[in-house]
């Protein structure tokens, strides 16, 4: 993951609101900011310019990277020639996502413009779309892409359908941003419809943590913006301590922690131990690091997918171990049952792959 990013609507919000959420999330490591145009209409350009470049300008002031989101409809509302971005660099833009594409060659001479604007395509359409532009060579150091998201219920992006795109673009070496969204109430986007502003429809009622480490998880994506404003802060604040590139769970705990078990979790690194059971997936040296240590044997229950157990007393030298269960079995009395992943993060298992490092996140 290279990015966190919000975004910015501010026809919808106040100076003063947007400037303290703007500095709030910059001071918690984000670095991006998607605005749209799409929505904005009735306005002169010198209005737009008015009613933009404040933000654009503070987000600026904490070195956050802004990419506006625009169409075809916009260039010919505001009588803007696809050959000069003069406009969009008097706003003040980084860049320019371009919602609905062209035919290719214009996607190609847009990123030799003589502004020096990012042009963002459109990552969502899948197959042919990408191919029509790079066979017209593209500046790819200009050329980044991005996932719409979806305000409607059920209509969001499949896991196939996102996958299929995402391995279309990654062939072209081209960064990729997708949206999660805020679960925070009173939320909103560009349009009337707030039914949550994500990528994936199976992100739509989940913990914002989640979104994000699931996107994390399946690794083809650089930048992750949340795409309703105004998230909280608490959202904020999990979301930037999230350890990027890292497969990270959370633990519903079923057992107080002995002191030797809360060490193994949260101290030690982990890595899945490359001869992989089907069974489980172990990380073995905490049993080396903590070998003098006790593992009284508690809640030694039988084992279900997505359990995290530490090998106990009883189990001699393996004890210490940790282990995430991927496939029902019995406990012979040497597994503590510590926990399981939430069910809402299970999918989060299926990530778990040889010599892969994952950790695990306190909960709030």
């Amino acid at each position: 993951m290279a990015k966190l990013g919000i975004s910015i609507y501010p026809e919808h919000s106040k100076i003063e609101d947007n400037r303290a959420y703007i500095e709030k999330a910059a001071k918690a490591g984000f670095s991006r900011v998607f605005t749209c145009l799409l929505s904005v209409e009735g306005k002169t350009k010198e209005e737009i310019k008015s009613d933009f470049r404040d933000m654009i300008d503070y987000c600026h002031k904490f070195k956050m990277e802004v990419v506006i989101d625009v169409a075809p409809n916009v260039y010919d509302r505001l009588d803007i020639s696809y050959d000069d971005l003069t406009f969009f660099k008097e706003l003040g833009v980084d860049g320019i996502r371009l919602d609905e594409g062209f035919d290719g060659m214009t996607e190609s001479f847009l990123t030799y413009n003589k502004e020096g604007l990012k042009i963002e395509i459109n990552a969502s359409p899948g197959n042919g779309y990408l191919g029509s532009i790079m066979a017209n060579h593209p500046d790819s150091d200009k050329l980044i892409t991005c996932h719409n998201f979806y305000p409607q219920k059920y209509s969001g992006l499949s896991m196939k359908h996102f996958n299929l795109c995402n391995s279309i673009i990654r062939e072209h070496g081209l960064n990729i941003a997708a949206f999660v969204t805020s679960q925070e109430p009173n939320t909103f986007g560009p349009w009337p419809v707030n039914e949550g502003l994500c990528t994936l429809e199976m992100h739509r009622e989940l913990p914002i943590d989640v979104q994000v480490r699931h996107l994390i998880a399946i690794g083809t994506v650089d930048d992750i913006l949340i795409g309703n404003q105004f998230a909280s802060d608490a959202e904020l604040a999990t979301v930037a301590s999230i350890h990027p590139g890292m497969l990270t769970f959370k633990i519903d705990f079923e057992k107080e922690l002995h002191p030797s078990e809360e060490k193994v979790i949260y101290e030690h690194k982990h890595y899945v131990r490359g001869d992989m059971s089907e069974y489980m997936a172990r990380s073995t040296f905490p049993r080396v690091t903590y070998k003098d240590l006790p593992f009284p044997a508690g809640n030694t229950r039988d084992v279900k997918r997505g359990d995290v157990v530490v090998l106990n007393d009883n189990y001699s030298r393996y004890k210490g171990e940790l282990h995430i269960i991927l496939k029902d079995m019995p406990n012979e009395g040497n597994k503590n049952v510590v926990g399981h992943v939430p069910e809402n993060e299970l999918m989060l298992v299926d990530f778990l792959d040889p010599w892969r490092p994952f950790a695990f996140m306190r909960s709030a």
